[in-house]
């Protein structure tokens, strides 16, 4: 009696038909069904971030180029947004280089940027992503812990871009990362302790295979709670990483340096020192002094600062770029039908509340939900074509005391 052909248990072919037949303990799967099977397992966890994004359009810009586009969608921030634009093409130029000439091998330049919270930092990072077309993913540097420790390890945030990416190595690895919160790793103490520095230093320590550029063995879903699935291999050396951090207080370390303390008599020479604005003078040695180990800040060497918001520009944010708030939420009300006006008021108090409550830019938003969620809930269950005009009066009453003792905690 002759032997029975096998054959695949998932579509039927038999061996004779296939390149390969897998065994396994009561079924067979041939090729033809495993490469279906991935493409298949490709589309299943590709995020909906990632739908419809073509990372292959990417494309090297100049700075100027750069600038003018960031200027659309972020107000003011010119020395940022030049320091950026200029790091970005450098970087991405650096990449596209074919021909090393006299074995000049060019190294790239993270970034950090300083500046109080609310001020764009996110936005500038991510506006850049969309202009270049490559993936771009936001990391929270305070759930971040050594190995062995309750929390996350650094290597999750490869595994964020890699998601991002649509799981292409090759995308992600020319893609952005966006380090938020660094300071918060900063080095504790100078002094020894019996408690070990588990999301301090040891953190920073971690990082820095990440930043300078090395394979990393990356897990797709994180890497705790799947201890065993399989590692991605990721090469970072073509991935920008870009720092940010509010680095509460390291205007006194600024002042130090520059011996123009707040208080007391300036000599001659410093009297050019604006003391309103010394983040302006931020220098690698100031990091250092905050806390970040020399390693670290040796790794993101393009330091550049994020002014304070005042009000002339808060005013501006919120009708003058693209994605303004206040259109925005225009085109939110729009949706149901109902025409939504500020009055020119109305929108200097939600800037003096954002003032008063030193958020930037982000406390705009909080301020604006607050003034408009009663409206946000009646209208769209109204008949018919609507109009609702916001003046300061009905802004002072939709805010309230209770709003604005909630919004002073949040």
């Amino acid at each position: 009696m002759a032997k029975k052909e096998e054959k695949c248990s998932f579509c039927g072919r038999p061996r004779s038909e296939t390149n390969m037949l897998i065994a396994g303990l009561e079924a067979h799967i041939c090729d033809f069904c495993v490469e279906q099977a991935q493409d298949i397992l490709r589309e299943e966890m590709r995020s909906p971030q990632t739908l419809g994004k073509d990372f292959s359009k990417m494309k090297v810009y100049k700075p100027l180029e750069i600038k003018q586009y960031l200027d659309q969608y972020v107000i003011g921030q010119d020395d940022a947004k030049k320091v950026l634009s200029v790091a970005v093409y450098n970087h991405y130029k650096r990449i596209e280089q074919t021909v090393t000439k006299d074995d000049v091998e060019i190294e790239k330049s993270n970034i950090i940027l300083v500046g109080e919270t609310g001020t764009g930092k996110t936005l500038l990072a991510r506006t850049i992503a969309r202009l270049l077309h490559v993936p771009f993913c936001i990391a929270d540097a305070t759930v971040l812990t050594e190995a062995g420790y309750v929390g996350e390890d650094v290597e999750s945030i490869l595994s964020r871009l890699l998601q991002a990416a649509d799981y292409d190595v090759a995308a992600a690895e020319k893609g952005i990362v966006f380090i938020d919160e660094i300071d918060k790793i900063a080095r504790k103490s100078d002094n020894p302790s019996i408690t070990r520095d588990v999301s301090g230093e040891g953190v920073q320590q971690a990082m820095l295979k990440l930043l300078e550029g090395s394979v990393v063995n990356v897990p797709p879903q994180g890497g705790r709670k799947h201890p065993e699935q399989r590692m991605i291999q990721i090469n970072t050396q073509n991935i920008l990483f870009i720092a940010g951090g509010a680095f509460d207080g390291i205007e006194k370390k600024i002042a130090s340096r520059m011996q123009a303390n707040v208080i007391g008599y300036a000599s001659r020479d410093q009297e050019v020192v604006d003391r309103s604005n010394l983040l302006q003078y931020i220098a690698p040695q100031d990091l250092k002094s905050f806390g970040l180990i020399p390693e670290l800040v040796g790794r993101l060497p393009v330091v550049t600062y994020l002014s304070p918001l005042d009000e002339k520009v808060l005013r501006l944010i919120l009708t003058e770029p693209k994605n303004a708030l206040v259109r925005q939420f225009i085109r939110l009300f729009e949706l149901d039908g109902i025409k939504l006006t500020f009055q020119d008021a109305a929108l200097d108090y939600i800037v003096e509340k954002a003032v008063e409550f030193k958020l930037g830019a982000r406390g705009l938003r909080s301020i604006m939900e607050a003034i408009l969620i009663d409206a946000m809930f009646e209208f769209p269950s109204a008949r018919g074509s609507a109009e609702l005009s916001i003046s300061r009066s009905y802004a002072e009453e939709k805010l309230g005391k209770a709003n604005l003792t909630r919004l002073r905690v949040a």
